[in-house]
């Protein structure tokens, strides 16, 4: 079967994870697909994961890093332009039989091209010297796999371990929870001057070149459908947060003039359903009418903002402004 080669331009991630899957559900199935894409700061959240387990909300806010849930399941991955994204969307005919260690081996195959040895290791990770370098996620429908995995080139780590960097607040849910590896840049292990722009075209030419394999364009009605798929479901809160599974959150903040504030909220597909709190502050009003007014509001900004527009919340919490509160809830 004739395998053929797409590349993105977009930096976009939630148009890159509509792509994949219109590639996948949509392009014509008598061929095979190979994508080459890259995100800008964006964390990217497995099928099954909970997404206020995964990230820190705060540093995620402050510093404009996307949230987009993918369609795989796995852990949760941070991806920037020092990333470059590969996908394979393959037949699956006989998955027991299927060797999935097979989508990692171009990688390797071509990192030994700018003298790095690398080693598929454990569930497709890929590693140097021990140290990850490359995770990688299927997904599988009706005989057909998606195969996606992220090479970390020349990331910037320090981001990496502030966005991934969870608050200590306990969180408990049935959702899938990232385990946290060693990990490492490509680049430090390279002999000579390699940046990641020669890195995308040396493992391109060892893909579309040597393999002799002919390159997609994506029609103007392609990229119509893609655009629709981005916007009805990975641009969305309801798919990127409000699809995680149902959790309790406790919370404890300590804020100077206001006092120690303890919070329980109980979660369901990104609503909150019950809602408490207690703590040394002062305050005249009871959790439960706060409980009233947040019942069925969606744990997201604007629909806070909206759902406390006319509330005194210095009447349930002496000295806390409504921003600070919104934050508790969110961070």
């Amino acid at each position: 079967m004739t395998t053929v080669y797409l590349e993105s331009k977009e930096t976009d991630p939630a148009y890159n994870l509509a792509l994949e899957q219109y590639v996948f559900d949509s392009l014509p199935r008598d061929r095979e697909y190979f994508m080459l894409w890259q995100n800008d700061n964006a964390i990217i959240v497995g099928k099954h994961q909970n997404t206020a387990e995964e990230i820190n909300a705060k540093y995620v806010e402050d510093n404009g890093i996307r949230v987009v849930r993918r369609l795989s399941g796995g852990g949760a991955v941070y991806h920037d332009m020092g990333n470059i994204n590969f996908t394979f969307i393959v037949d699956a005919n006989n998955i027991e039989s299927l060797n999935l260690h097979s989508f990692c081996e171009p990688v390797v195959k071509a990192l030994a091209k700018i003298g790095v040895t690398a080693q598929v290791t454990g569930r497709n990770d890929i590693t140097i010297d021990g140290q990850k370098f490359s995770g990688n996620a299927q997904y599988i429908k009706q005989k057909r796999i998606m195969h996606h995995g992220t090479i970390m080139f020349d990331s910037n780590l320090p981001v990496v371990a502030s966005a991934l960097n969870v608050s200590k607040d306990k969180i408990e849910s049935k959702g899938v929870k990232s385990v946290r590896s060693r990990v490492t840049n490509v680049k430090p292990h390279v002999k000579g001057d390699v940046s990641i722009q020669d890195f995308w075209e040396i493992l391109r030419r060892y893909m579309v070149e040597e393999q002799d394999m002919p390159t997609y364009q994506l029609t103007a009605e392609d990229e119509q459908a893609v655009q629709k798929l981005r916007e009805e479901r990975y641009a969305t809160w309801d798919w990127n947060f409000g699809y995680s599974p149902n959790f309790s959150v406790q919370k404890e903040r300590r804020i100077e003039g206001v006092g120690k504030i303890q919070v329980f909220m109980e979660v369901e597909k990104g609503h909150i359903k019950a809602y408490t709190t207690y703590g040394d502050y002062f305050g005249t009003g009871e959790s439960s009418e706060l409980e009233e007014i947040l019942t069925d509001c969606a744990l997201e900004k604007s629909a806070l903002e909206e759902a406390l527009k006319d509330v005194d919340i210095n009447y349930y919490y002496n000295n806390l402004t409504k921003k600070d509160f919104i934050d508790i809830l969110l961070q």
